[in-house]
C-alpha cells in the first residue's frame, strides 16, 4: 500500500541512505505517494537534526568497531589456529563465531559508514544486496552459534563420562557446517528484498539502496511486512531462551549429581564452570548489544503513528533510541574477544602469549605451547585416573 510505502523509507530501516545537512531526500518521494493517496502531516524538523548529530558519532564508533573488531577477532582466530590445546568443540564454535564476525565487520561497515555520510549509492546493485545478506549472515552465525554453545555446555555437565579432548570431532565439524549454511539461507530474503531506487532532487540524481517497498512475491511481500518481528523472536529471542532452558537443565543436573562424583571430578567441574560462565557472558554482551535496536523498532510498530500531528518528539525519541542501538548492535562485532579476555582465564593466557609473539622468537613460541598442550594433556588423564581410582 502507499501508506507502507512511506513508511519503508524511514530512517529505522538501518540500511537506508541517510541525508546530509539540511537536507531529506526523501520528501521528493513522500510528497509523491501522498498526491496519489491521502495528504501526510508536516514533515518533522527534528530528525534531521539527530540525523546530523548521530552521523559522526556513527563514523567514530564504526571506525572503533573496525579496528578493535580486525584486531580481537584475527587474534582470537590465530590463538585456536595455532595453539591445539585449544582446538575443542566450544572454542571452534567461537571460532566460527568470531569469523562471522570479522566477515560483517571487512565488508559491511566500511560500505554502511560511506553510506551514511554520502547521499548517493555508488556500488551498484550488487554490493546493495550483498551488504544487507552478509550482515544477516554474520547475525545468524553468531545466533545459532551461542544455542551451540549452550546446548553443547549441557551435554558436557550431563554426560560426566566425557572427558573433554584435543580435536574437533565430526559432530562439531557438521554442526559449524549446518550453522553456516541455515545462516546463510535465511540471509537470502534480505538480497532479495533490498534493492536500489533512483530519484532526481535539487538537480541530482541519486541512487539509493534500500529495501525495496515494492515487493514482487507473495512471500517477499510477507516477509517484509513481518521482517521486524521475525528478526525480533529468531535472531534475539531464540538465543536467550535456549540459553535459560539449556542453564537451568544444566544447574538442575549438577544438582541431581551425588557428591562421590562431584569430589572425584572437582577440577573437571570447575574447568566446566568456568566455559559455561564463559559462554553466559557471550549470550549476555549479545543480549546487551541487540536490547535496543530490537525495543526501538518493536515500539515504533506498536506506538507511532505518522497520521499524529504530535508524533514529533516521539519520532525523534525512537530515532536516539535506534542510533543508539545501531552502534551498539555493531559494537557486538567486536567486543566478544574482550568479554573473552576478561573471563576466561585461558584466552586471557593465550592473548598476551599471542601479543608477546611481537617480542619472542618462533622457537620459545613453539616450546611454551608445547609445554602448554604436555599441561593440558596430563591434566586430562589425571582427571581420568582419579575418576576410577575414586569408584
Amino acid at each position: 500500500s502507499s501508506q507502507h510505502m512511506c513508511y519503508s523509507l524511514t530512517i529505522f530501516n538501518s540500511h537506508t541512505v541517510k541525508p546530509g545537512p539540511g537536507k531529506n531526500i526523501f520528501t521528493t518521494y513522500n510528497i509523491s505517494v501522498a498526491r496519489r493517496s491521502r495528504v501526510l502531516p508536516p514533515m518533522c524538523t527534528g530528525p534531521t537534526e539527530i540525523r546530523d548529530t548521530f552521523k559522526y558519532i556513527n563514523t567514530v564508533v564504526s571506525c572503533f568497531v573496525f579496528v578493535i573488531g580486525i584486531i580481537g577477532n584475527s587474534t582470537l582466530l590465530r590463538i585456536i589456529y595455532k595453539n591445539k590445546c585449544m582446538r575443542n568443540g566450544p572454542n571452534i564454535l567461537i571460532a566460527s563465531l568470531a569469523l562471522g564476525d570479522l566477515l560483517h565487520i571487512v565488508i559491511d561497515i566500511p560500505i554502511s559508514t560511506y553510506k551514511l555520510l554520502a547521499e548517493d549509492w555508488p556500488f551498484g546493485a550488487g554490493l546493495c544486496k550483498l551488504v544487507p545478506f552478509i550482515q544477516k549472515t554474520s547475525v545468524g552465525i553468531t545466533v545459532l552459534s551461542l544455542c551451540a554453545l549452550s546446548i553443547d555446555r549441557y551435554r558436557a555437565v550431563a554426560s560426566w563420562s566425557r572427558i573433554k579432548g584435543i580435536g574437533v570431532s565430526k559432530c562439531t565439524a557438521i554442526e559449524i557446517s549446518l550453522i553456516w549454511v541455515l545462516s546463510i539461507v535465511l540471509a537470502v530474503p534480505e538480497a532479495i528484498a533490498f534493492d536500489m531506487i533512483t530519484m532526481d532532487y535539487k538537480g541530482d540524481h541519486l541512487r539509493i539502496c534500500l529495501l525495496h517497498p515494492m515487493q514482487k512475491s507473495p512471500f517477499m511481500q510477507f516477509y517484509k511486512s513481518a521482517k521486524y518481528w521475525w528478526l525480533f523472536c529468531f535472531y534475539f529471542c531464540m538465543p536467550l531462551a535456549c540459553t535459560t532452558i539449556f542453564y537451568s537443565l544444566m544447574t538442575c543436573e549438577m544438582l541431581r549429581k551425588n557428591n562421590g562424583v562431584k569430589i572425584a571430578l572437582s577440577d573437571h567441574l570447575k574447568q566446566r564452570r568456568e566455559v559455561a560462565k564463559t559462554v553466559f557472558c557471550l549470550v549476555l554482551v549479545f543480549a546487551l548489544c541487540w536490547l535496543p535496536l530490537h525495543l526501538s523498532r518493536i515500539l515504533k510498530l506498536k506506538i507511532y503513528n505518522e497520521e499524529d500531528p504530535n508524533r514529533c518528539e516521539l519520532l525523534s525519541f525512537f530515532l536516539v533510541l535506534d542510533y543508539i542501538g545501531i552502534n551498539m548492535a555493531s559494537a557486538n562485532s567486536c567486543i566478544n574477544p574482550i568479554a573473552l579476555y576478561m573471563v576466561s582465564k585461558r584466552f586471557k593466557s593465550c592473548f598476551q602469549s599471542c601479543l608477546c609473539c611481537w617480542c619472542l622468537p618462533p622457537k620459545v613460541l613453539a616450546t611454551d605451547e608445547k609445554q602448554s598442550c604436555m599441561k593440558l594433556k596430563d591434566q586430562s588423564s589425571s582427571r581420568l585416573t582419579n575418576k576410577y581410582t575414586s569408584t
